[in-house]
C-alpha cells in the first residue's frame, strides 16, 4: 500500500497525468454516450467534468497540477474552433442569400440571451458583480471572461456560468425543439443549429455537429456571431448605460 501511495504521489504530479486522466475519462465517457443511443444526460462532457473534478478533489491533486497536462487538449481547442469554418465555407451560396436575417437573428438572440440573465438575477436580488457576470453566459467561456472583467463583473464566475449555460443547451435542446415542433427539415436543423451555438456557444455547437451537419455548420456560425457582437455590444451597452 505504502508503495502505491508513493507510485500515486509521483504519476499526480507529472504533465502526462492530466493528459492521460482526460483522455481516458472522454473515451470511456463518450463509449457510454454512444451505447446509451445518445441519450443527451448522457452527454460525455458534462460526465467528464463531473469525474475529473471528483477525482481530482478525492485524490487531493491540485488543479494546476492537473491543468499542466490538459493544457495540451486545452491548445487544440482553437484549431478545432477555426475547424468549424469548413462547414460554413461548403454553405457560403446558403449563407450569401440568407446573411441579413441570420445576422438579425444572432443580434436579437444575444440580447435576449444576456438581459434575461440580467434580469433573472436583479428579479432574485443576486450582488451586483455576479449579476454582470451572467451578461456574457451565451458567450464561449475565455471571451465571457474578458467581457465579465470589462464591465465590472468576476472573470472566473463569467466562465463558470457559461460552462453551465452550454452544459443546459446540450442536455435540453432536443426536448425543447421537439416541444416547440421546429421540424428536422433542412430549414429546420438551421433553425436548431442556430439557436443552439446561439444560446449555448460551443458545447452546443459540438451537441448539434453530432445530431446534425446543417444544424453543426449553422451552430458554428452562431458562436463566431455571438463573440464577435457580445464583445462589441456589451461593453458599449454598459458604459452608455
Amino acid at each position: 500500500m505504502p508503495k502505491f501511495v508513493e507510485l500515486w504521489v509521483y504519476l499526480s504530479a507529472t504533465p502526462l497525468f492530466g493528459l492521460t486522466a482526460t483522455l481516458v475519462v472522454y473515451v470511456l465517457a463518450q463509449a457510454l454516450y454512444a451505447r446509451l443511443k445518445q441519450v443527451p444526460w448522457a452527454n460525455p462532457v458534462l460526465w467528464s467534468v463531473v469525474f475529473i473534478a471528483a477525482m481530482l478533489m478525492l485524490t487531493g491533486v491540485s488543479y494546476p497540477s492537473y491543468f499542466s497536462g490538459a493544457q495540451f487538449i486545452h491548445f487544440l481547442l482553437g484549431p478545432a474552433v477555426v475547424a468549424l469554418a469548413w462547414p460554413l465555407w461548403q454553405r457560403r451560396a446558403e449563407l450569401g442569400q440568407r446573411w441579413r436575417a441570420l445576422l438579425l437573428a444572432a443580434v436579437l438572440g444575444g440580447f435576449a440571451a444576456s438581459g434575461s440573465a440580467l434580469l433573472l438575477g436583479w428579479a432574485v436580488g443576486l450582488p451586483l458583480e455576479v449579476v454582470l457576470s451572467l451578461a456574457p453566459k451565451s458567450v464561449t467561456a475565455p471571451v465571457a471572461m474578458g467581457i465579465a472583467d470589462k464591465i465590472g463583473g468576476i472573470p472566473a464566475l463569467a466562465a463558470v456560468f457559461a460552462v453551465v449555460t452550454g452544459m443546459v443547451g446540450a442536455l435540453s435542446g432536443k426536448t425543447l425543439f421537439g416541444l416547440l415542433k421546429i421540424p428536422t427539415t433542412s430549414t429546420g436543423w438551421m433553425a436548431r443549429g442556430f439557436a443552439m451555438g446561439t444560446a449555448s456557444h460551443g458545447i452546443g455547437a459540438a451537441r448539434a455537429m453530432q445530431v446534425n451537419a446543417d444544424a453543426g455548420a449553422y451552430a458554428g456560425l452562431a458562436l463566431g456571431l455571438q463573440v464577435v457582437l457580445a464583445s462589441l455590444l456589451i461593453p458599449l451597452a454598459f458604459r452608455l448605460f
